[in-house]
């Protein structure tokens, strides 16, 4: 309790101490072709370093790059304006779209010069990203025109000026002629095998189809796609033969030619008149061979999975890679023959095995993330979670030990926040410097909201928390407008729709999910037997679905009474294989009773008049150990002897440098709530401190693992991001241990 104690102590510090930055005036600034950081500093006469630190995205003798928008700090305290043409961002890696993307974007990120102003005055609650949608114009519009809105927040009553533009006329409809074409996605393709087949980036994709999202590889069937014609496919039944050359080797025949390359005799004399001439084949002779041309197949998910080509990459870190020939990656992808270009699809064999997991037919790397970071990154980092700290009287340590035993939001809040705040210590150790900004919502919405609308989430990396569904959702409803992550520490079930929330808890079906698979492969001959209450027969339904043979042990459910006949089970036990016995329930007395039942048939022997009769063997399993698998009255020595085995979000943390770490700092050994603390927070830094974008980061970070937890995050369709990672454990000898 100490330990908490100080925890509160440094919660209460960390809430209230608050960070002021002086009054700056600002204006942006669009990078042109040849110009440097020095020349753009000269130019608004400022300090590298000044530019440097409102640009946390540069890094410091790196090149820029064309059409960046830089925020230049004023050198005079004065607007300095300047009239630079401003073209895309994000320019597009293929020569071949460049000309469309010219003509399909301009209206969204061309520059635009207003034709007058509306001014606006600011009412309560009002948010700079409401107001430009109301008006139908872009934040950094409003912000270039009220240059004060780059260093200071909306205050209500304040009066700011809204640029007026001239409506876009609409572009001619070119889909149909010319270089490009429609396509419809057929089944079972995704957007890796459609840009493979196109010779284009999954970025080209994206600019050309700007209704596709960004944060999801999600491609429905019959979607309508922009892209390129490819090359030759304007005349009918054009074909271009290629051919290779080939220097004969001794005692090479026509036969032996026909065989390894599928060409027959005569076509190989019309193609190199000079073997009649010479008198046929000789040994040194170099000839023309049609290339043999391979046959891809359809091009989806069902023969193919797809791998991104990453930048500095070259042949011999790919063929390592992947375990392939260059030879054979040419084979597979032609296009290779031109030269290695960061951003190229490549395709590869469905079985092909090496040193990278599949997801969704996509390639991930495996990358170590502790040997990945780079210290110029400097996240910025906002916990929300209800430490109540206005209902607490800190002067009474009595009554503040026991609403932290009791009240358990405040005993998670501050379980992960001590985890958490040993993980901002291990980064800080690496190198990388983070902005922590640490509030307390209280559990209560209209509190989310003042913080989050007072705070400029555009300037945050990520949001840690709230704990409650409702914050949690209306946390996500204002980040998305920024696109900012929102990590869900503890398990949340809600309606929740947006993209951009992390359910770092794995959900129950997915547990589920893993211990039925886990069974199915270790099982053999056993016999399967169910025991579930009427709360989860959907849990029974699906136990059924994957072992239909199956046999069940009805519950009896009354007012005061639930449990099992005993005989009854003991008609469905076998003692010729082993019994492995589902259980599900959140009823400590149904599970108690069962677990005691279970125990004593466990090496008894069903005929006690038979010398010969074999012991019964049982095992128990659970698809969901809920928090009644730990009441008191469950007797551990017999879940011990029934080798209790269940899937698990956590396992038993081992004695490591984040225990070290948390002894020395609060002088108590950390619960499991500190444990995930430390894990989900260090899971996410590190990912900031790689590449700080959470979301870009996830679409191509396969699953990592840390003290007692493990991450593995996938897009949902509809929703955010879920860990799809977990453990099998189970008892062994009084011992719980993961089992895989």
């Amino acid at each position: 309790m100490r330990g908490f104690i100080k925890v509160f102590l440094t919660v209460c510090f960390c809430t209230f101490l608050g960070c002021k930055a002086l009054g700056q005036k600002f204006t942006t600034h669009s990078v042109k072709q040849n110009e440097t950081l020095y020349s753009i500093a000269k130019q608004y006469g400022v300090s590298q370093e000044e530019i440097l630190k409102y640009n946390k995205e540069l890094k410091n003798g790196a090149s820029l790059s064309i059409n960046t928008i830089l925020v230049i700090p004023s050198s005079s305290g004065a607007v300095t304006n300047t009239k630079s043409n401003q073209k895309e961002k994000g320019q597009v890696a293929n020569g071949e779209v460049a000309e469309l993307v010219n003509r399909i974007m301009n209206d969204s990120v061309a520059k635009r010069e207003p034709i007058g102003f509306v001014e606006h005055k600011v009412k309560k609650k009002e948010t700079l990203y409401g107001i430009a949608k109301e008006y139908g114009v872009a934040e950094e519009e409003i912000k270039k025109y009220n240059t004060q809105l780059y260093a200071a927040q909306l205050d209500r009553k304040m009066v700011i000026r809204i640029p007026k533009y001239r409506k876009p006329t609409e572009p001619q409809n070119t889909i149909d002629i010319g270089d490009f074409e429609k396509y419809i996605v057929a089944p079972k393709e995704t957007r890796w095998s459609i840009a493979h087949k196109y010779g284009i980036t999954i970025d080209s994709m994206l600019v050309l189809n700007p209704s596709l999202s960004k944060t999801s590889n999600y491609l429905q069937e019959g979607y309508e796609l922009l892209l390129p014609r490819i090359a030759g496919s304007t005349v009918e039944n054009q074909e271009t033969q290629l051919f290779t050359s080939y220097t004969v080797p001794p005692k090479m025949n026509f036969y032996r030619l026909e065989k390894e390359f599928g060409v027959k005799s005569d076509e190989v004399v019309r193609l190199n008149p000079e073997i009649t001439e010479r008198g046929g084949l000789k040994e040194g002779m170099v000839i023309r061979l049609p290339e043999r041309r391979l046959d891809p197949g359809e091009i989806n998910t069902d023969n193919y999975i797809f791998y991104e080509v990453k930048p500095k990459q070259n042949e011999f870190r790919l063929t390592r890679k992947f375990g392939m020939s260059w030879e054979e990656l040419i084979q597979l992808n032609p296009e290779l023959r031109d030269g290695l270009k960061a951003g190229m699809v490549l395709k590869l064999p469905k079985n092909q095995v090496g040193d990278f997991e599949v997801r969704n037919s996509l390639v991930l790397d495996k990358i170590n993330l502790l040997d990945s970071i780079n210290v110029e990154n400097r996240p910025k980092i906002m916990f929300l979670l209800p430490f109540r700290l206005d209902k607490l009287d800190l002067n009474d340590a009595e009554t503040v030990e026991w609403t932290i035993q009791n009240r358990n939001s405040l005993k998670y809040s501050l379980g992960l926040y001590s985890g958490a705040l040993v993980a901002l210590d291990s980064i800080k150790s690496l190198g990388v410097s983070v902005d922590v900004k640490t509030f307390d919502n209280r559990l209560d919405l209209q509190r989310t909201k003042e913080i989050l609308q007072r705070e400029n989430l555009g300037s945050y990396n990520a949001i840690f928390g709230p704990l409650d569904v409702l914050s949690l959702k209306e946390a996500s409803t204002q980040a998305a407008s920024y696109n900012l992550p929102v990590i869900a520490p503890v398990p949340a079930k809600s309606d929740i729709s947006l993209g951009n929330v992390f359910f770092s808890y794995t959900p129950e079906e997915t547990l589920r999910e893993h211990l039925l698979k886990f069974i199915s492969d270790k099982r053999e001959d056993e016999n399967i037997i169910i025991i579930a209450d009427a709360k989860n027969r959907i849990v029974k339904d699906s136990i059924l679905s994957k072992f239909p043979s199956a046999k069940l042990v009805t519950v009896k459910e009354e007012e005061e009474n639930i449990g099992i006949n005993r005989d009854k089970l003991e008609q469905q036990l076998s003692n010729e294989t082993e019994n492995w016995v589902f259980v599900e329930s959140d009823n400590f007395k149904l599970i108690s009773s069962v677990v005691s039942i279970l125990n004593s048939f466990h090496n008894s022997v069903l005929e006690m008049e038979d010398p010969k009769a074999k012991k019964i063997r049982v095992r128990m399993f659970t698809t969901d150990k809920n928090n009644a698998f730990d009441n008191d009255v469950i007797s551990s020595t017999h879940l011990s002897n029934l080798r209790f085995t269940y899937p698990s979000v956590y396992r038993e943390a081992p004695s490591d440098a984040f225990e070290r770490r948390y002894k020395a700092k609060y002088g108590v050994v950390p619960d499991r709530f500190a444990v995930r603390g430390f894990d989900v927070t260090f899971d996410l830094l590190l990912k900031l401190a790689y590449k700080n974008d959470l979301l870009g980061v996830s679409k191509f970070i396969g699953e990592t693992q840390y003290s007692g937890s493990k991450f593995d995050y996938e897009k949902d369709i509809s929703s955010g991001y879920f860990n799809k990672a977990s453990y099998i454990m189970g008892y062994d000898n009084m011992y719980i241990k993961e089992l895989e």
